[in-house]
């Protein structure tokens, strides 16, 4: 029996640029095409650093029943209830559903892939459990600006 439920669907990197409008504005998104393809049910896109981290995400939770983060590039510093993590380039990270988080620190050439299911996913803002450690500050003036990177 075939799915008809989602579509087929091929994004090539010159196809979808990435772009300001996210859920972050020191983050830029570059959409997959998943949204689109399952009909709401998952989105895929790729976030990469757009400035420097100044306050982060603040602390929050997402109304999701699926997320992964797939660290490509760099480094982000996250805490994960009252858990400092580091997530480096090649690791994999599940956060369950209502998991209480904050990113809070990343290198300027930080990219990964985010896949969340539901598309139209909440972020809640959350009470914070515990301090969150300052973040790294970047090397050299240039890095504390908007990072120079071609659409």
């Amino acid at each position: 029996m075939q799915d008809t439920t989602t579509d087929f669907s091929h994004v090539k990197p010159g196809d979808t640029p990435y772009r300001g409008e996210g859920l972050r504005d020191f983050f830029q998104y570059r959409d997959l095409g998943i949204a689109a393809a399952t009909h709401g049910k998952v989105i895929a896109h790729l976030v990469r650093a757009h400035s420097a981290p100044e306050k982060g995400t603040g602390w929050h939770r997402h109304e999701a029943d699926f997320q992964i983060v797939i660290m490509l590039k760099g480094w982000a510093k996250f805490m994960y209830d009252d858990k400092e993590t580091l997530v480096e380039a090649g690791d994999c990270v599940h956060q369950r559903p209502g998991l209480v988080h904050y990113l809070f620190d990343y290198s300027p050439d930080m990219e990964y892939l985010e896949i969340v299911g539901p598309a139209d996913f909440k972020s809640i803002d959350a009470p914070a459990p515990c301090a969150v450690p300052a973040p790294t500050p970047w090397d050299t003036p240039a890095d504390t600006q908007k990072v120079d990177r071609a659409a």
